[in-house]
């Protein structure tokens, strides 16, 4: 079968690396690898659940808190509009696999939490997941994975010290 991958910004930086920087190089590396995973499990989702990853995030900040979240508290860890929040959890909820509670002291909002059957779908969903990104990353030395994480690393530290 023969496959060709779209062509990316890293690789046209590497046509003609004299017209760009290592560190923009290492961008374009870092843009391109992220791309490539979140693509694969964007399909993998969509072939095996019928799930969306802001789906599939939705549900992992639910997990993460049982007590459950505001749509508002929600769209600040998703980073989304509450627009986009809104909707997302209306069809879930129709699926049965969160449920909206009045809030304990502001009585203008919800909060939101999985239902037991959405605790089991996304334990399966969450495994699965986990098993994907193993897959992505098996052909790394256990010593690369490492090296990547420290340089990962500094890199996050450099990059809150330039904001």
């Amino acid at each position: 079968m023969d496959v060709h991958m779209p062509l990316d910004a890293e690789t046209k930086a590497i046509e003609r690396p004299a017209d760009h920087k290592a560190e923009l190089r290492l961008w374009l590396r870092l843009l391109t690898c992220t791309n490539m995973v979140e693509s694969l499990i964007r399909t993998r989702l969509r072939q095996r659940f019928d799930a969306t990853l802001p789906r599939f995030d939705l549900l992992a900040q639910l997990d993460k808190t049982p007590d459950g979240l505001t749509l508002g508290e929600l769209s600040r860890r998703m980073m989304v509009s509450n627009g986009n929040v809104t909707g997302l959890v209306e069809r879930l909820t129709a699926q049965g696999l969160i449920e909206r509670l009045p809030h304990a002291t502001d009585r203008r909002a919800a909060t939101v939490r999985l239902t037991d059957a959405g605790r089991r779908d996304f334990a399966v969903m969450a495994h699965e997941h986990e098993v994907w990104v193993a897959e992505a990353f098996a052909g790394l030395a256990p010593g690369d994975v490492t090296a990547l994480m420290r340089g990962l690393a500094d890199l996050k530290q450099s990059v809150r010290n330039a904001a």
